[in-house]
């Protein structure tokens, strides 16, 4: 049998390539002679970088960039030919920081400009930027800045970081810094920048934002959005689709004249994905949590719809499960399993992922092997 194993991480225990091997080893417990594909994936969020440097080689040049607060930490970008790849996470990351730390308010993306101007400096005439997973919500502002065209108030004074003050933006310090680099948003999320749907409401409060936080920063960037297409000429901006991923640095992207794509669908076709769900007879996904946001664009829906487009069987393996299963069902997944069900806590499904993910990969084996 052939087994085709592409799961996402697990956000805060495994990556994408420990979840594949965890998956694949338990299978091989139970049916050894049996053929498990490890394609390890992304959609845009952590792992980005390293899922494409797996598959696609290339070189990993590292950057001394900062974190959401200004902290020095260390990021890469990846060069395959003139194309550079870099991942938001690794700047702006959620879990960069404490719990305590999370203050969309002050926030800023400028580590994330700091990773294009080293793409920029190593030649790429292409980059693409994965963005999810984000503690900013500051559209794209702290980039801008670490590019030359960071946001300035009515006397021309630069503005401090973070969303909460972008009311107070009049134009731009400059045009950014980019050498017409061709610019790609590579997102799991179709979200406009503000409004009911927009990066501050939807994702405003796991980033640490109140109720009050929320209503201040979308009125914010709804006036930075204004700023924006008026600087770069794109009318528009609040409500494109794309524009809210990573807290709004989708929007700026679109305003420095790059495009939106699924980043979902731009992993399956950088690894050959479509050629390998062509050979499988089993599919195994699966993420740190299978919710209703798994169903918009995320890793296990667009593996679960190309194996449902083929007659294959899906098994989604997650961290935890908070969707219907006829909800899952109708986007292609055979069966759900979950590392909570299986050890009974939250707390040993995030201590023991491997483990647990072992032991369901034996028994999904001991179920689905001919």
């Amino acid at each position: 049998m052939r087994v085709l194993i592409c799961p996402d991480k697990f956000a805060g225990t495994l990556t994408a390539s420990e979840a594949a091997r965890s998956l694949a080893a338990g299978w091989h417990e139970s049916a050894p002679g049996d053929e498990t594909v490890l394609r390890p994936l992304a959609d845009g969020g952590p792992g980005f970088v390293e899922v494409l440097a797996e598959a696609l080689g290339g070189r990993r040049l590292p950057v001394t960039t900062v974190d959401p607060l200004g902290r020095p930490v260390t990021g890469e970008i990846l060069l395959v030919g003139a194309t550079a790849y870099v991942e938001s996470a690794q700047s702006c990351g959620l879990h960069l920081l404490d719990q305590t730390e999370r203050d969309p308010n002050v926030t800023t993306s400028y580590g994330l400009g700091l990773l294009l101007a080293a793409a920029v400096e190593a030649g790429a005439t292409e980059v693409v930027v994965g963005l999810g997973g984000s503690a900013v919500n500051d559209a794209g502002a702290g980039m801008l800045a670490a590019l030359g065209a960071g946001p300035v108030d009515v006397g021309g004074y630069a503005l401090p970081y973070g969303g909460a003050v972008l009311g107070a933006a009049e134009a731009l310090a400059g045009r950014p810094q980019l050498r017409q680099v061709r610019l790609v948003a590579a997102t799991d999320v179709d979200n406009p920048l503000v409004g009911l749907h927009g990066a501050s409401n939807v994702y405003g409060p796991q980033k640490g934002a109140s109720r009050e936080d929320v209503l201040r920063l979308d009125a914010a960037l709804e006036h930075f959005a204004g700023v924006l297409g008026t600087a770069f000429g794109v009318p528009g901006l609040a409500t494109l689709p794309g524009g809210g991923a990573a807290g709004g640095i989708g929007a700026a992207l679109l305003a420095l004249g790059g495009r939106v794509v699924s980043g979902i669908s731009l992993v399956t076709g950088l690894i050959g994905l479509e050629a390998e769900l062509d050979a499988a007879d089993l599919v195994i996904t699966g993420e740190g949590s299978f919710d209703h946001q798994s169903l918009r664009g995320k890793v296990a829906a667009g593996v679960a719809g190309g194996a449902r487009d083929r007659g294959l069987p899906c098994v989604v393996v997650a961290g935890r499960v908070e969707t219907g299963y006829r909800e899952a069902a109708a986007a292609g997944v055979t069966e759900l399993h979950s590392l909570v069900e299986h050890f009974g806590s939250e707390e040993r499904a995030m201590a023991e992922a491997a483990r647990g993910l072992g032991e369901i990969g034996a028994r999904l084996a001991r179920q689905w092997s001919r």
